[in-house]
């Protein structure tokens, strides 16, 4: 009997108010709650702050955003340096640009410091003078390239074995050999490059969390409270997007998925340990 009664109130309403009792059966409630808490600090309240319910969280927004924004031509930069071809097929082949660092050290072999002049330059400034190590030494003189080209070719070659034996059975000699390649680091330039997009995705990653994605939207009050009303049952997000709540030294982010159901108040708990961001901005 109450159900029947419930269900001829409900109709009755229905028949006066469709779509707005329509849009309340069918939705729930957020509340939420944000504070932050200073370096040596009390907790504090977010006040004023604005959140947006998503429907699809900001992060995921982002490497959206990232896929559509064209990146700079690797290939195409390194056909432009200044360098040798061999560097250039070097740099392609490992697809790597950094000439420094020792990430870029644990790449390299002795065929790369032979094959590449860049590499084998610096290596030979580095080591050759260093009269402690047993680094073979030449048994040609330059004069014999025109006296006897054949005897000066037998024996530049049997040097350049020599050498090549000589990294292989010392690896380490290949460290710090960046320091004489830092004339021809071209990854400041790409570095920049790359940055010159960083705008851009930001900028569309705004554009869709506030049209495609934003269901809805509320600003906190005095006490860090916000309220969304009639939200349609599902899945979201409540995000601070890429901004930063501001509480003294706090610099808290949020992106954190929330469930609404029909008829029902979901309740959050905004703080520090749930944020995006520590307060020192990392990750």
């Amino acid at each position: 009997m109450k159900r029947f009664v419930r269900s001829l109130i409900a109709t009755t309403l229905f028949a006066f108010f469709p779509p707005v009792l329509g849009a309340q059966l069918q939705s729930g409630s957020v509340e939420f709650v944000a504070h932050a808490t200073p370096s040596g600090g009390l907790q504090e309240p977010v006040r004023g702050f604005p959140f947006f319910l998503l429907s699809k969280s900001y992060a995921e927004i982002g490497k959206e955003a990232d896929a559509a924004v064209p990146k700079p031509d690797r290939d195409a930069f390194i056909d432009a340096l200044e360098v040798s071809s061999e560097l250039k097929a070097w740099m392609k082949k490992n697809h790597w640009i950094e000439l420094s660092g020792d990430d870029f050290i644990h790449k390299l072999h002795s065929s790369d410091i032979m094959g590449v002049p860049e590499f084998f330059q610096a290596y030979m400034q580095r080591n050759s003078g260093d009269q402690s190590l047993a680094f073979p030494k030449p048994k040609y003189k330059p004069s014999e390239k025109l006296k006897d080209p054949a005897k000066y070719e037998k024996l530049h070659k049997e040097y350049i074995d020599a050498i090549r034996r000589y990294i292989d059975d010392n690896p380490q000699t290949i460290e710090g050999i960046d320091l004489g390649l830092a004339d021809i680091d071209p990854s400041g330039k790409w570095n920049t490059q790359k940055a010159k997009r960083a705008p851009e995705i930001r900028r569309l990653a705004l554009q869709l969390a506030e049209s495609k994605y934003l269901v809805a939207r509320a600003q906190t009050d005095l006490q860090g409270q916000g309220f969304l009303r009639n939200v349609p049952a599902g899945t979201y997000w409540l995000s601070t997007l890429d901004v930063s709540a501001d509480v003294g030294d706090a610099r808290p982010r949020w992106d954190i998925p929330v469930t609404v159901r029909v008829g029902e108040t979901t309740y959050l708990s905004l703080t520090d340990a749930n944020a995006v961001q520590s307060r020192n901005g990392s990750l």
